[in-house]
């Protein structure tokens, strides 16, 4: 039985972070509430607590039953999480001196405690938190201190529970794998059981038993995702499985045809259904990015739909839903905020009566990417840059035509094209061209002109959580300017966006 390790969320910005790490040492975990503790407890071999924005000492803050847990499991609680074991078990949390936040250095390390083997004093480590714990709890023994913080890290003698105040999932904590490494591996004894090969043999094995000999139509967006559910689904239940991949009317330069071309090299049962005309139709003259986005949806829908009745006996749909997905829709206090709705097949209708399968779902999308790279799909597929689900549709503000997504599809394929040709793609997450609202003076020969200005937009990140723009040579980027503007018709301005998200967003609509 593989060995899997429970997360509880009581509302960290870093929660998903603990995951990535615990999964990057090929462990299974999984994030659940705090308040919502899973049914099946006894497939779990340890826990950790995650940290929290909230003040332990507030009456509305996470103040869960661990009885089910401590003495029982091995128990790592971060940050919040040791904090909430020091005020509940004898112990004592006040108000730091000063706010206790970045970075730090462990100035005292218990030598031969396991939980820091391999950890060196002068560590450096990552604090996030505006409460201390002043007093340990009962039968606490202290582990490690910094210049500031004294109670940095303790375990309870006669249980596997441990609390640390800093913060072992983010990159600024030097050691922090190596700590995890040591309380699940070395402390909890749990295997290192969640391999890629381990996770397509469990997964073909489920399809198979949970579909059966039935049909399941999957809508395919040409992106890694849905490709690498794709393959799966193929291996469990080959030609039963029946792709659809529609033509908005919104993809890159020439992306339909290729993306067809590149599925049916690859074995799979597709149907390519272009209702551009259709879609564009839907747009005319709106402007709101909310109101596009839906109706590029619910036009998804309409043709996934009909396209969909055409093939009889059908009772499931598949999705490449991903586990970001999964933890957003339970988070500790809801979904959080709608910034933008998602263009995703999940919206469909409850009368298409089909029941949903979703091979992905407890994956992270690098994890999907090493899944796909072990069940052999092109590696260059697996490096393709996400594209949104509504395409160009949200990178041309304000109204959309015909014409200005032909502009915009030549502009994005001189960029792509020139990162690639300067070997830059691969050192970019993502990557793409706005049309923006805007027209500006210019001159061309000696005639003034008056046309678009389009804006280049390149981020690094892990997952589009969160994303910083990449800081590309300017002798590309005036490459990219000039050639732009001497090759696109309508165009004769180009900026660069150097927001990162935080604050801005990856698209602009």
């Amino acid at each position: 039985m593989q060995d899997n390790v429970l997360i509880l969320d009581f509302g960290s910005q870093y929660t998903q972070l603990i995951a990535r790490r615990v999964r990057e040492l090929f462990i299974y975990c999984e994030i659940h509430p705090y308040n919502k503790l899973p049914d099946n407890m006894g497939a779990f071999s340890a826990v950790i607590l995650s940290g929290s924005p909230f003040s332990v000492r507030s009456e509305s803050a996470p103040h869960p039953d661990l009885s089910a847990i401590r003495g029982k499991l091995p128990l790592l609680a971060v940050c919040y999480g040791a904090q909430y074991l020091a005020h509940f078990s004898g112990g004592e949390v006040k108000p730091s001196n000063i706010r206790e936040y970045g970075r730090a250095n462990l100035s005292h390390i218990e030598s031969d405690a396991p939980f820091f083997q391999g950890i060196q004093e002068g560590s450096q480590v990552w604090m996030s938190h505006s409460d201390t714990i002043d007093q340990l709890p009962e039968k606490g023994v202290l582990l490690a201190s910094t210049d500031d913080v004294e109670n940095a890290a303790f375990r309870i003698e006669e249980e596997t529970t441990y609390g640390i105040q800093f913060h072992p999932e983010v990159y600024h904590t030097q050691d922090g794998k190596q700590l995890l490494e040591n309380f699940l591996i070395h402390i909890a004894g749990i295997q290192q059981q969640w391999t890629p090969d381990s996770f397509v043999e469990m997964t073909v094995k489920d399809i198979r038993e949970t579909v059966g000999s039935e049909k399941v139509i999957l809508g395919l967006s040409g992106g890694v995702d849905s490709t690498v559910a794709a393959v799966l689904l193929h291996k469990a239940i080959g030609d039963r499985l029946h792709c659809i991949f529609v033509n908005n009317g919104l993809l890159r330069k020439n992306e339909f045809e290729s993306v067809l071309n590149q599925y049916e090299g690859m074995g799979l049962n597709v149907a390519g259904v272009d209702a551009s005309e259709q879609f564009l139709d839907g747009l005319k003259g709106e402007t709101d990015p909310e109101k596009k986005r839906k109706i590029i949806g619910n036009t998804f829908i309409d043709v996934f739909d009909a396209t969909s009745k055409k093939i009889k006996g059908v009772s499931w749909l598949a999705q490449g839903t991903i586990y970001p997905d999964v933890i957003e829709s339970i988070s500790v206090n809801g979904p959080s905020a709608t910034i933008k709705s998602h263009h995703n097949v999940g919206g469909l209708p409850d009368y298409m009566k089909l029941k949903l399968v979703e091979p992905l779902k407890m994956l992270f999308k690098d994890e999907v990417r090493r899944v796909g790279a072990s069940i052999g799909i092109d590696p260059q597929l697996l490096g393709r840059h996400p594209f949104p689900g509504p395409g160009l549709g949200i990178r041309i503000l304000g109204d959309i035509t015909a014409e200005k997504v032909r502009m915009l599809q030549e502009v994005d394929a001189i960029f792509i094209a020139g990162l690639k040709s300067w070997d830059l793609y691969d050192q970019v997450w993502q990557a793409g061209a706005m049309l923006l609202p805007v027209n500006s003076v210019g001159v061309m020969g000696d005639e003034r002109t008056y046309e678009k200005c389009v804006a280049l937009r390149a981020v690094q990140s892990t997952d589009g959580m969160t994303a910083d723009w990449v800081d590309l040579p300017y002798a590309f980027l005036q490459k990219m300017s000039n050639e732009i503007i001497n090759k696109v018709k309508g165009v004769n301005r180009v900026v660069y966006d150097i927001s990162s998200k935080p604050p801005a967003t990856i698209e602009w609509e």
